[in-house]
């Protein structure tokens, strides 16, 4: 019977004939997975909390619309080299302190925040968070190639994925709470407060890898031959030439465009284009957190169950959800509310499909094993300009195309509308071209 168990979760290790070494590692891997998929929710808090906190603080003068797109380009365009190199170095590391250590900074940025109204200490220590945000997803990544076999891969990143929309849940409900009751400032302190709570929990709970832990994946003496002949810099090559892994990276560039229009700008829009308060208008835009939770979490299981490990046709599925989701949350004129909550349940689901599909998975799949971080940083890199741009961009368009009406300030949100929209739809485009992408030889 322990032998069967060790078969079935692949299990070789050094001390076999003891019966409880099988148990031991399903709590060990339990404790890493749940640790590091609650870890990069909360890195979601830490990196969020300014886009509950923008309307409140142009409100009270602190900045204008346009300071705001810059400072909120400049941890975007940092997070998007930092996605490259640490997505590099995560394959290298012990991801445990690599993650834990991003997040502890994280937080330390956002307690920093709650006590300044200087725009240059902002945009200067809120870039200084995109590099340490960027230290969350590779690791996570990272840990799931160490600790799950292949086969499983898309069930499980699936689950991991929600991360995302458990820390957009998380932000958009209690931080939105937060400023409320007492203002801006204590929206990002309580964020830091969130953060050090993650970062408790990746120290008491996360583990490196299997064999930190005294196991091996697979046959323990095959995978001692191929661990010493892996060679990282050859496998990393491989995915710098692979075409079909830049065009997903420019798939989820656009992606990440409409992505964070809603999650950057969307309390925001709601606030100015349609008159629903703070906390109104937070919990409006968490309904599409909550929902991208399931969205995430099912994209992977029906990738793996129903199409075999295909990815293309869920993607292009979400992807027009997607776009549809978008029309009809920007191009229905007037107060809807139940319009706009449908809107955002789509929006949810699409993108928390997305996220898992073009964010990375699909490229993880095309990637060598021992390069998952390499392509998860490709993938970042260009997500993440793309995420800088729409900041700035929509900022601009945003603060261009504001007037004052009788001491009331009064936003056309005409081209800006168009601008998400389209990215969307360029975004299910591009990947229709990688249908029929394989992994690329070494």
């Amino acid at each position: 019977m322990i032998k069967r168990l060790l078969d079935f979760y692949r299990i070789s290790s050094p001390a076999e004939s003891r019966g409880g070494e099988d148990g031991r590692f399903r709590r060990l891997r339990w404790a890493t997975f749940i640790s590091a998929t609650l870890g990069y929710g909360v890195y979601y808090v830490c990196r969020l909390s300014m886009n509950v906190v923008r309307k409140p603080m142009v409100d009270a003068g602190v900045f204008t619309e346009s300071q705001l797109g810059v400072i909120g380009s400049c941890l975007f365009f940092v997070y998007a080299v930092g996605k490259l190199t640490n997505g590099f170095l995560a394959d290298r590391s012990n991801v445990k302190r690599f993650m834990s250590t991003g997040l502890l900074c994280s937080a330390l940025i956002n307690l920093a925040l709650g006590f300044t109204e200087s725009f240059y200490a902002f945009a200067i220590l809120w870039g200084l968070n995109g590099w340490f945000q960027s230290m969350g997803a590779a690791s996570g990544v990272v840990s799931l190639s160490r600790w799950f076999e292949p086969q499983k891969r898309g069930t499980y990143y699936g689950f991991w994925s929600a991360s995302h929309n458990i820390g957009e849940a998380l932000t958009f409900i209690s931080i939105a709470l937060l400023v409320s009751a007492f203002g801006w400032r204590y929206g990002m302190i309580g964020a830091g407060l969130v953060g050090l709570a993650g970062f408790a929990l990746l120290a008491v709970f996360m583990r490196d890898t299997p064999q930190s832990q005294g196991y091996l994946l697979g046959n323990g003496q095959e995978t001692r031959k191929r661990q010493k002949s892996e060679d990282f810099n050859k496998a990393q090559k491989a995915v710098l030439r692979h075409p079909a892994i830049w065009i997903l990276a420019l798939s989820s560039a656009f992606m990440y465009i409409s992505r964070y229009a809603v999650n950057s700008w969307g309390v925001f829009y709601l606030e100015a284009q349609k008159g629903y308060d703070t906390l109104d208008a937070s919990f409006i835009i968490s309904i599409s957190s909550v929902c991208g939770i399931i969205g995430t979490v099912l994209s992977g299981v029906i990738s793996d169950k129903f199409f075999r490990g295909s990815r293309n046709v869920p993607a292009l599925v979400f992807g027009l959800m997607n776009t549809v989701a978008l029309c009809m949350f920007l191009l229905v004129p007037g107060v809807h509310f139940w319009l706009d909550v449908t809107a955002m349940i789509l929006f949810g689901l699409g993108v928390g499909a997305l996220i898992c599909f073009l964010g990375g998975l699909m490229a993880v799949d095309i990637a060598p094993k021992n390069a998952s971080g390499a392509a998860l940083g490709v993938v970042g890199i260009a997500s993440y300009i793309g995420a800088g741009v729409q900041d700035v961009m929509s900022g601009i368009l945003i603060e261009g195309n504001k007037q004052v009406v009788d001491g009331v300030e009064v936003y056309d949100f005409t081209a800006i509308n168009w601008f998400w929209i389209g990215a969307a739809l360029l975004s299910t485009l591009l990947a229709l071209l990688v249908w029929n992408a394989k992994a690329k030889e070494l």
